[in-house]
């Protein structure tokens, strides 16, 4: 990017009161009474979502009403608007189905989300089913935090038009497991929501602090490769970073390399993108390691502890360490943007260079909603 170029971007207040303008407030729960009572042995499902936005500092918690077979719900929904319909399908898999596609061919815009008790045998005859009036499958793990990463993904998704307009920043997830992703989004979720929550009092004050939280990165999820390559292609200018699968379908059959094809091509692209790979096979953490990424065991006891150190030590997030090129050891720790204004004529020339080329910088401050700076940061080239 040349001088004159350059000199046309300025810093500009962001709009956040203009983000997320599209929330989940109704959903309809399609469960019968047996499902519906195991749900909530450890209390009302409202009650524990409405707990858990309240811990996050999350605003508007969603209101939830309850029907016990996919007629009433047609009935429901013919009196009342709802944002999204979370179905658990009843001993008939496939009379569940017939139900979901009515609705959905009568509320086409309305996403609905199959939740389904986990089992190999429910996995074995979901499989031979026509799932395209389905926008996503869920395995339900008895934990209400899977509830509010379905809600948070489902508003991502709606509000997907601030990555392109605003530069909020996304994070990609590339599965195709449902059961791997039902255990592994409300992790990612609770992590991101905690740092926007800490990123949040750099704010004036707490209305500020609440509209800073709408600039936290937007998670997608993706299940195949030709469906990640497209959010790559639509959002990688804006792309914080990539957790990525190893074998997933390809060209509509499974392909046992599929991730690390995935992770060559987005290489290409971007060499300094964040890449955390996860397999059950370990035999596969050489060829990640080779291309720049962080490789984690899906068998390890510890891995959602291992996720949240890579997102951290990766995504831009937590404080910025400022390392020797030459030994990679750490020459200062910067836990804000106040200490980065303070410490930044500190960090000796070789080291900001090199933070700087690999895209750091702009990364530890795009993750904490400082967009128009970042930008400014990001696209510069020496």
């Amino acid at each position: 990017m040349n001088e004159q170029a350059l000199s046309r971007l300025y810093l500009k207040d962001t709009a956040f009161g203009r983000l997320m303008q599209r929330r989940v407030h109704d959903v309809l729960l399609i469960a019968s009474p047996y499902d519906a009572f195991m749900m909530e042995e450890d209390g009302r499902v409202d009650e524990q979502l409405y707990l858990e936005y309240v811990s996050l500092n999350l605003s508007s918690p969603p209101r939830i009403t309850r029907a016990a077979t996919a007629v009433e719900a047609r009935e429901i929904m013919h009196r009342s608007p709802f944002d999204l319909v979370i179905m658990m399908p009843a001993g008939d898999i496939s009379d569940s189905l017939a139900g979901a596609r009515l609705i959905k061919e009568q509320h086409p815009a309305t996403p609905l989300v199959m939740l389904t008790p986990f089992s190999k045998e429910v996995s074995r005859r979901l499989a031979g089913e026509d799932l395209s009036h389905i926008d996503y499958v869920f395995s339900w793990l008895g934990n209400v935090d899977l509830l509010l990463a379905i809600i948070k993904l489902l508003e991502d998704r709606m509000n997907s038009d601030d990555i392109t307009d605003v530069g909020v920043q996304m994070i990609m997830v590339v599965e195709d497991s449902v059961r791997f992703y039902s255990s592994v989004l409300p992790h990612i979720y609770k992590f991101l929501l905690k740092q926007s929550k800490e990123f949040s009092t750099e704010a004036l004050n707490e209305h500020e602090q609440m509209l800073r939280m709408r600039g936290r990165p937007k998670v997608m999820l993706a299940r195949d490769y030709e469906e990640a390559l497209s959010l790559y292609e639509k959002y990688g200018e804006n792309m914080l970073g990539v957790i990525s699968d190893v074998s997933f379908a390809r060209g509509g059959t499974k392909d046992p390399k599929a991730g690390l094809r995935l992770c060559r091509t987005l290489r290409e692209h971007d060499p300094y993108l964040p890449l955390i790979v996860e397999s059950s096979e370990t035999a596969n953490a050489p060829a990640v390691r080779e291309l720049g990424g962080v490789f984690l065991d899906k068998n390890s006891k510890k891995l959602p502890v291992d996720l949240g150190e890579a997102i951290m030590a990766n995504f831009g997030f937590g404080d910025f360490i400022i390392r020797d090129p030459d030994t990679g050891n750490e020459i200062m720790r910067l836990h804000d943007l106040k200490a980065l204004q303070k410490s930044i004529f500190d960090i000796p020339d070789e080291a900001l260079f090199l933070h700087a080329s690999h895209n750091d910088i702009s990364r530890w401050l795009y993750s904490r909603a400082l967009f128009p700076i970042a930008d400014i940061i990001k696209r510069h080239r020496f």
